[in-house]
């Protein structure tokens, strides 16, 4: 990030400066889908977007909006080897929403988006399932790891539209043990949030198979 030597002790990949330098988002935010808005403050009312189709998830909150610092540590975290650094950002994100007491409360479950296994083999980890257990852990909840699979292996969803992305992650997820799931209050975690889609479809299989509800925790927003 800055370019300064790693001489402190317990500094991997991103020095403790520029960790120190992510900051939570303090905008309001639409109440159901977290949509940043431009007022401080908590929102009465749903953004259109969530009136006119409302989301599968009770609530969905980022810890901060895809751009500068943050951007760039995610993406170090996910695409050079960065899996020392899930505990540094789930600490970011738990600082940033643990306040948000109708997203943690009566959470029996806290479950990663899965990664198709051919990805994980190349990353050599699942980031949203790095966050997720050091977030269960954090919230005194189950981490749930292995309970909702990516069973098609999709293209990525970079550059595609809002109905692509819901057209590309169709059919892609299923639960692989249901009775583990039947009533439970869900968290999904993932690194970013962009049009919702992937979250969405992960919510609406989780739902099917017995969940009781479904919030969303994603560490940052893209706005846009």
């Amino acid at each position: 990030m800055c370019g300064r030597l790693l001489e402190d002790a317990g500094e991997r990949l991103v020095c403790r400066t520029c960790l120190g330098g992510l900051k939570g988002e303090r905008r309001g935010v639409c109440p159901r889908c977290g949509l940043f808005l431009q007022a401080a403050g908590p929102a009465a009312d749903l953004c259109v977007s969530c009136v006119r189709n409302p989301p599968p998830f009770i609530r969905h909150r980022s810890a901060g909006i895809y751009a500068g610092l943050l951007k760039q540590v995610i993406l170090v975290f996910k695409y050079r080897g960065g899996e020392v650094l899930g505990r540094d950002l789930a600490r970011f994100a738990w600082e940033a929403l643990r306040e948000d007491i109708d997203l943690w409360r009566g959470v029996e479950g806290v479950i990663p988006v899965p990664l198709h296994r051919r990805r994980r083999r190349e990353r050599g980890f699942n980031q949203a399932a790095v966050l997720a257990r050091h977030l269960a852990a954090r919230a005194g909840a189950p981490f749930l790891g292995g309970l909702l699979a990516r069973e098609k292996d999709i293209p990525p969803q970079a550059g595609l539209d809002s109905a692509r992305r819901r057209r590309n992650v169709s059919g892609a997820f299923k639960v692989r043990r249901p009775g583990e799931l039947l009533g439970r209050r869900c968290l999904l975690v993932d690194d970013v949030y962009t049009t919702g889609s992937t979250v969405a479809e992960c919510c609406r299989v989780l739902l099917r198979a017995g969940a009781g509800d479904v919030r969303v925790l994603t560490l940052a927003r893209a706005q846009g």
